[in-house]
């Protein structure tokens, strides 16, 4: 699935390729905001990301998920709060992408908190999290866009879609 993904992006990036320029240039910061899928609840999270160079952003992320499991007869409701750092690459430039288009790769490190009733039987603990994400966004206008993220590898959503605001 992941593969087919990641074709489909680099398919986009094929077609859609005509300029270059960076949506989110160095000095600039674009707030996200949005909903996740996961197989922990449906996590809400905003994230405000930095651009250090033409090509390269570094940001941070909150996420916020409550999560309820049936588990021997009885229902537990648990909550999750993450808190993380990202860096990616943005390939419009390498790439010659459209400025309303943005493709990006990256790592991200964070920890979250797992919060479960104390008589919780199953499995859940905080912890530090890594990962990897894939992800584009759409500008319709020239500071605001739809976002899609594809993660793997860490405990805050193994994607999301949201709204993107460049200021």
């Amino acid at each position: 699935m992941k593969k087919s993904i990641t074709i489909v992006l680099l398919s986009l990036i094929t077609v859609f390729a005509v300029q270059s320029q960076s949506p989110l240039g160095k000095g600039s910061h674009q707030l996200n905001a949005g909903i996740g899928f996961s197989g922990w609840g449906v996590p809400l999270y905003v994230g405000l990301d930095f651009g250090v160079s033409r090509d390269v952003s570094l940001g941070i992320e909150g996420s916020f998920r409550s999560y309820g499991q049936n588990y021997t007869g009885s229902k537990y409701n648990s909550t999750i709060i993450g808190f993380s750092g990202n860096g990616n690459y943005h390939f419009n430039r390498i790439l010659d992408i459209p400025s309303n288009w943005d493709f990006y790769a990256g790592l991200n490190i964070g920890y979250y908190v797992w919060s479960s009733p104390s008589n919780y039987p199953g499995y859940g603990s905080s912890s530090l999290g890594f990962g990897g994400q894939i992800g584009g966004r759409y500008f319709f206008k020239e500071n605001f866009g739809l976002n899609l993220e594809f993660g793997g590898g860490d405990a805050f959503s193994e994607g999301k879609f949201g709204i993107t605001y460049i200021f």
